[in-house]
């Protein structure tokens, strides 16, 4: 009898395992590059204004926050309609100017706000401070790269409690365009700047944890005027 147990316990961990590896190359079969098509029809202004040129053929979203809005990271973007993000690959050009109004403290702040829930009250974000990428002041420089989380953990409360874990580096500029690719994969995300072979931004602890699902944003803040193109998702 005990042999038997034995045999059959053997039989379901390896049938588990193979469970495993046919539903894991079953998902990366399923997992479909999307370029997302730019236009009026499927995006939608959150306390952002937009407007939709063309540049060589390709579509561009230029998206400005609203000016009434004077606290930093807040639900300030574009969002696509109809698109659905959990885990995945997000892909996108981005080119940032400082408005005229821009304040001193302006960075040109832009990035990609994901996992955005149906009313935009929670979401996560990673997004960059071009401005600060070739600043002479090292401190700045350390601090070109910033992930938040909204509502309860935007950057000065990340800064405060873990100061330099969601912040970093990397070589980038004002009015020229950044390749950004964020991958994400349960609680974890990392940002890869200008088809880097490494990422410059690693977060393990998506604030909002490993389940989260929703919409896909392109995000600014004060004083940005920001441009976004081919936008791709692997979902």
């Amino acid at each position: 009898m005990q042999k038997r147990q034995i045999h059959f316990l053997c039989f379901t961990e390896r049938f588990s395992i193979l469970i495993f590896f046919v539903t894991f190359f079953l998902n990366i079969a399923n997992a479909v590059s999307q370029e997302v098509h730019l236009s009026k029809q499927n995006l939608q202004a959150v306390n952002t204004a937009m407007a939709l040129n063309t540049v060589g053929g390709n579509p561009i979203v230029t998206v400005i926050k609203d000016s009434a809005i004077i606290t930093y990271d807040e639900n300030t973007f574009v969002k696509i309609k109809g698109l659905n993000f959990t885990n995945g690959t997000i892909k996108v050009n981005v080119l940032s100017k400082l408005t005229k109004e821009a304040p001193a403290h302006a960075r040109g702040f832009i990035g990609i706000a994901f996992r955005i829930n149906e009313d935009n009250s929670k979401f996560e974000s990673i997004y960059i401070r071009p401005t600060n990428g070739r600043a002479n002041d090292q401190l700045r420089r350390n601090r070109s790269i910033q992930y938040f989380s909204y509502p309860d953990y935007r950057f000065e409360r990340l800064r405060r409690e873990s100061a330099g874990l969601y912040e970093s580096y990397a070589d980038m500029g004002l009015n020229e365009w950044i390749a950004l690719k964020i991958i994400v994969c349960g609680d974890k995300a990392q940002l890869f700047i200008n088809d880097a072979k490494y990422p410059s931004l690693v977060v393990n602890d998506l604030k909002h944890g490993a389940d989260g699902i929703g919409g896909i944003g392109l995000f600014v803040d004060i004083g940005t005027e920001g441009h976004f193109s081919n936008l791709e998702v692997t979902n």
